[in-house]
């Protein structure tokens, strides 16, 4: 060392985060890498170097990489979550146009979230990152039952909402990738698509046409 110069000078000082905040930094940097890469490519290290922090403070907070996968993964889940709470007072289909810009807003400023809780194979939707992204949905699709004031829906119902929700998660991936439509053209398309998944229903479930009335 420089004679002179105490160790606290000789090198770079450390930002003092509070604990949330740290936790919240190696969240955001793990979430922006499994967003681009694979849970099983991505290590401890990378996260570390990604957020400006060292090894041994990942393992501090999180336990290991399966540890910290899940809370980045769940920290996105309640984010988009908090989006879709319902505002009411519209119409049901007013509401579902009101509800997809809420969910398209947070796709847009939180890409690397979204991305990383959507994206993967059957082998990613196992244990607790599979039921991440059920409960995700599962919110999604009682929003839209509410929103529709139906109680008990029918089998044909609930797939025609089901098969509808995951086009949407289609939609904003592919949306994310290409960005070769305007936002408000794509939200408008997927409330047709809705309309028109709800009139094939209706052909098959008289249920289902009556609620497409209430709806019309």
């Amino acid at each position: 060392m420089t004679p002179g110069k105490s160790a606290e000078t000789a090198r770079p000082a450390r930002r003092r985060l509070s604990v949330d905040r740290r936790r919240e930094e190696l969240m955001a940097a793990a979430l922006e890498l499994f967003s681009t890469r694979d849970a099983e490519d991505v290590s401890i290290d990378d996260v570390a170097s990604a957020a400006g922090a060292s090894r041994a403070l990942v393992y501090h907070y999180f336990g290991g990489k399966q540890e910290l996968y899940v809370a980045a993964l769940r920290s996105a889940a309640e984010q988009l979550e908090s989006r879709l709470r319902p505002q009411g007072g519209g119409r049901p289909l007013d509401e579902l146009a009101s509800g997809l810009r809420r969910y398209f807003d947070f796709v847009e400023e939180h890409a690397t979230g979204f991305a990383a809780l959507l994206r993967g194979g059957p082998a990613d939707r196992a244990g607790e990152v599979g039921e991440i992204v059920d409960g995700v949905r599962q919110r999604l699709f009682r929003l839209i039952q509410k929103q529709m004031q139906v109680e008990e829906p029918s089998p044909v119902l609930r797939m025609t909402l089901r098969s509808w929700i995951a086009s949407v998660e289609t939609a904003g991936l592919d949306w994310l990738e290409r960005r070769d439509i305007e936002r408000p053209v794509l939200e408008k398309l997927l409330v047709d698509h809705m309309v028109a998944l709800l009139r094939v229903a209706a052909a098959h479930d008289g249920d289902v046409a009556g609620l497409l009335e209430r709806l019309a």
